[in-house]
């Protein structure tokens, strides 16, 4: 039979495999009888294994879903920087030798089966990237109460990306400049016709309108998003300029928009359905017309690109997926767009989702009374996990300019980017 004292025993040996004998130098860990591992006063973050059982189900394979689902039930914790945490975690799994990895499975055997309670993950049945199931998967993740996403979120509810321009740290400042920005790169100009697909809850078309005097229509296919963007086009009184419809991209009836943008929702296309989701803008365009496309792009080595798996695939994002940017501008291209632009944000974006952990972690009780424990949890390591992701250059966010060029060849465009640097120094000022 275990004791106490073997189990204790058998999760330090383990921990001493996983992360090298001098771990406690880097890090501490707080075991669930109180024993402690390291200095916790002087680490960057503290382990706390809740249980006996906690290695034992966090290294059962497949681990990067058994591991972020170990850490949603409450299994194990982490008090601190969670990305530091994440670093280091998966730094480690990936200097685990075969027969390192061996060891470790027989040893967390040894220890008690976890006890867990059942988690709330995606179920999606139908093909994949069917309207159907597309609608499913992005109701899964975007369907939240509005006031979870307030608990992290700046008050606009802008969920993408920031822009932390030269003396910019301010959250809301830094959503601000970054629709000013993807608009500006369109040169947006009064009276055009703005096409935003996945529009979230308004910011960008209302913005589209106070600010430049655009007509702006947003596309969604969250039922809470819809509602919530039509209540805040007609408080900031533009419903005159701001549209939203619940709608799939591939619904949208034959129409020509002068300018489009997608930010954010690029991962929800799938690679197979780029071809179709770059033919149907380039075919909403006039000619001459410009398209914004800004999504997150896969960078691991060989730049392979493939579907969220694990703990993302089934609490976070279902049938998200993300490929190179190469293989994204190569299907813009073949659909008939000229690439004109790309900038990465991808040191940006690990800023934002930092500023999103630290506000949900500021308003846990609030999250939690909103969302229940189970989706704090998730949605807290979602975030620092990818802002690991996007600071150690495992993901990349890219913003594409492409152009659906005139019958004879031309873009009306601007030949050098002059304009933009004048632009981005206006940025942030009042409304049209």
């Amino acid at each position: 039979m275990l004791t106490r004292h073997d189990a204790v025993a058998i999760s330090k040996e383990i921990l001493s495999l996983v992360f090298g004998e001098g771990y406690t130098s880097r890090f501490s860990v707080q075991l669930w009888d109180g024993n402690v591992l390291g200095n916790p006063d002087v680490a960057p973050f503290t382990l706390l294994l809740n249980d006996p059982s906690t290695l034992r189900a966090a290294l059962r394979p497949p681990i990067d879903l058994n591991a972020g689902s170990a850490f949603a039930s409450g299994l194990f914790d982490c008090r601190g920087d969670l990305e530091a945490a994440v670093d280091e975690i998966l730094n480690a799994m990936n200097r685990l030798s075969p027969t390192t990895v061996l060891r470790v499975g027989l040893l967390s055997r040894r220890l008690p089966k976890a006890l867990s309670p059942q988690l709330q993950g995606a179920r999606l049945e139908g093909k994949q990237h069917s309207q159907k199931r597309d609608r499913k998967a992005v109701s899964f993740h975007y369907d939240q109460p509005v006031p979870f996403y307030g608990s992290f979120l700046d008050p606009e509810l802008v969920y993408s990306c920031a822009y932390f321009d030269d003396g910019v740290a301010d959250l809301d400042e830094a959503q601000t400049r970054k629709i000013d920005y993807t608009l500006a790169k369109v040169r947006l100009a009064p009276g055009e016709r703005l096409l935003d697909i996945g529009c979230g809850w308004g910011a960008l078309v209302i913005r589209a309108a106070q600010k430049f005097g655009a007509s702006a229509l947003g596309i969604t296919l969250s039922t809470t998003q819809y509602e919530e963007a039509r209540r805040r086009i007609e408080q900031a009184g533009v419903g005159h300029l701001a549209h939203v419809e619940l709608r799939d991209y591939r619904d949208l009836p034959k129409q020509s928009f002068d300018k489009c943008v997608s930010i954010g929702m690029f991962e929800h296309v799938g690679a197979r359905m780029l071809p179709t989701y770059f033919r149907t803008v380039f075919d909403l365009l006039k000619p001459g017309g410009l398209f914004l496309n800004h999504g997150i792009a896969e960078q691991t080595p060989g730049r392979r690109g493939g579907k969220v798996s694990g703990f993302m695939k089934r609490f976070v994002f279902p049938d998200g997926e993300l490929v190179a940017v190469s293989r994204a501008l190569l299907d813009a291209e073949r659909s008939g767009f000229e690439v004109r632009d790309v900038e990465s944000l991808r040191e940006h974006y690990a800023e934002t989702l930092r500023h999103w952990v630290r506000n949900l972690e500021r308003n846990r009780d609030m999250a939690i009374a909103i969302g229940g424990e189970q989706t704090y949890r998730v949605w807290r390591l979602y975030m620092a996990g990818s802002a690991q992701g996007f600071r150690s250059g495992r993901l990349g966010v890219f913003q594409s300019l492409l152009a659906r060029p005139t019958p004879s060849g031309g873009v009306p465009i601007p030949s050098t980017r002059r304009d933009l640097y004048a632009t981005n120094a206006l940025i942030g000022q009042s409304a049209f």
